[in-house]
């Protein structure tokens, strides 16, 4: 395949194009920001560097005709967002809001800027909140005030009054987004209208040069290419093999943030129409892209199971569910990510492409050992498939951690539990992250089970069967003690909720309620 001839990357920034050559593929919007573009955008904080403090969180707005306005507008981490994967879209920092704004005046009634440091990234949040809720005529209540702000961080504990500020925000004159204005621009890029240069602009910014698939960026002898469609795709991924697919960049930019690395060719997979979308089957099949946002995946299968809602929530943070995928989470296949085993309980398939072929395998079926999986040299995961639940199928998750927010899982049990009228158990898929090298079923467990009564005999051979399962490991997480009793304990928790005589409502079982 020949190379491709390289051309600026453009987005919308400040209200003007901007048009930059000659910077690395994997430079971070949040340097760029903050040393590179003209003036300096120092509003937006470098805290963390890993996308968990929120300090640096910004705006990007993109072109949407389902959205209000036809732009979608979400928060986003500026430290794990590489500057190719903003080509054709818009950035918004807290110097673009007209002053003094709503959210920064509710925060100052309030008493909630504390030090300040952590200010700039909460008022972005705050502001696609209320950017969300003022496009649906709504406001929200506290508890998903509190799911919003899960991804920033206040270091002087200020958390009471920032919430009381985002419910005082809605009270205040209304200072909307131009969306109109934002659509024209990215109507402009998209059209391949050159953009104007800044005043001031350096070096990094120049002229778009002339020719050039228009998504495709090389530097300094590494590539950065941006297909457009699948098989543009598959076409690249055949001709480089060794190029590195990069998704949402959640956890590939820590590489470079945090570990220094070299990334060589990268292939970003968020410019495919085709995987981004979620598409529901003539029989009730859900078909979620690769590249699907985590944040829109999640949401379709908590429509379809509303039992996923609360490890939805606490699946990372808003701003890292935006910008990370689904897809991207399962091929990974880290042992602790919250993806698979619910995917796994679900019985879900994964479909694999190389070229012009295709082949789907029970997503378990994917993990062969630690950080190692069933690709194949040229292949690349292409969509998620879950089929609907035979009727009666009780589905639960849950996840332990640390923190109740933005944490890494210590221990995830989902569950999907079907009972014959006579209350014996007709089918039973327990998957669990955190347990082993992989994120892995329970067999033995779920054989203890099969055709029994459920009932608390039941329960207590299933949570002796755990111990043949597995054998976790003990690290900073947990002990391999504690990962085996709590793992026990959500069984019971399972018990409780689903068993034949006096189940217990979900709401007996949880300390905190989730709101949309």
């Amino acid at each position: 395949m020949p190379e491709i001839s390289p051309r600026p990357i453009r987005f919308v920034h400040r209200g003007r194009a901007v048009a930059l050559e000659g910077v690395s593929p994997t430079r971070t919007l949040l340097d760029w920001l903050r040393e590179d573009a003209r003036p300096r955008c120092t509003g937006t904080k470098e805290g963390c560097n890993e996308g968990d403090c929120g300090a640096c969180t910004v705006l990007v707005a993109e072109r949407d005709d389902a959205a209000p306005g036809g732009v979608a507008i979400r928060n986003v981490n500026a430290c794990l967002s590489f500057l190719p994967t903003l080509d054709g879209r818009a950035v918004l920092t807290v110097e673009d809001l007209p002053q003094p704004h709503p959210v920064q005046q509710a925060l100052v009634e309030c008493h909630g800027s504390q030090c300040g440091f952590c200010t700039p990234g909460f008022v972005m949040t705050m502001t696609a909140l209320r950017e969300a809720h003022a496009a649906a005529g709504t406001r929200p209540e506290r508890p998903a005030i509190a799911d919003a702000l899960a991804g920033n961080l206040c270091r002087c504990t200020g958390y009471r009054p920032i919430v009381d500020a985002a419910e005082r925000m809605f009270e205040l004159p209304d200072a909307p987004i131009d969306r109109a204005a934002l659509r024209a621009q990215l109507d402009a890029l998209q059209a391949g209208v050159g953009p104007r240069l800044r005043e001031g602009d350096d070096m990094d910014s120049r002229h778009p040069r002339e020719g050039g698939d228009p998504r495709s960026h090389v530097h300094a002898g590494a590539a950065f290419h941006a297909p457009r469609t699948l098989d543009e795709l598959a076409a690249l991924r055949l001709a480089h093999p060794e190029a590195r697919l990069l998704a949402g960049g959640t956890d590939i930019a820590l590489w470079v943030n945090k570990q220094f690395r070299e990334l060589g060719r990268l292939i970003w997979t968020g410019g495919v129409t085709a995987l981004r979308r979620i598409a529901t089957d003539a029989d009730g099949t859900l078909n979620i892209g690769a590249a699907a946002s985590l944040e829109d995946a999640w949401a379709a299968l908590a429509a379809r199971w509303p039992a996923l809602t609360e490890v939805w929530r606490r699946f990372a943070s808003p701003p890292v569910r935006h910008a990370g995928t689904l897809g991207g989470n399962i091929a990974n296949g880290s042992p602790i990510g919250d993806g698979a085993p619910v995917l796994i309980a679900l019985d879900a398939r994964i479909v694999l492409r190389r070229g012009h072929d295709t082949r789907t395998l029970a997503l378990e079926d994917f993990y062969l050992d630690y950080m190692k999986n069933a690709l194949a040299p040229g292949e690349f995961v292409e969509r998620l498939v879950v089929s609907p639940s035979p009727e009666g199928t009780q589905l639960r998750a849950w996840k332990i951690s640390k923190r109740f927010d933005s944490d890494i899982s210590t221990v995830l049990l989902a569950a999907a539990l079907r009972l014959h009228a006579d209350g014996r158990i007709a089918a039973v898929r327990l998957a669990f992250g955190g347990m082993a090298a992989i994120t892995k079923r329970a067999a033995q467990t779920e054989a203890a089970l099969l055709g029994r009564p459920w009932d608390e005999a039941a329960l207590q051979a299933a949570q002796a069967a755990l111990a043949q399962d597995f054998h976790p490991l003990s690290d900073l997480r947990a002990s391999a003690r504690y990962r085996l009793a709590v793992s026990a304990n959500l069984l019971r928790r399972l018990w409780l909720e689903t068993r034949p005589d006096d189940p217990l409502p979900a709401s007996a079982t949880q300390v905190r309620e989730f709101r949309a």
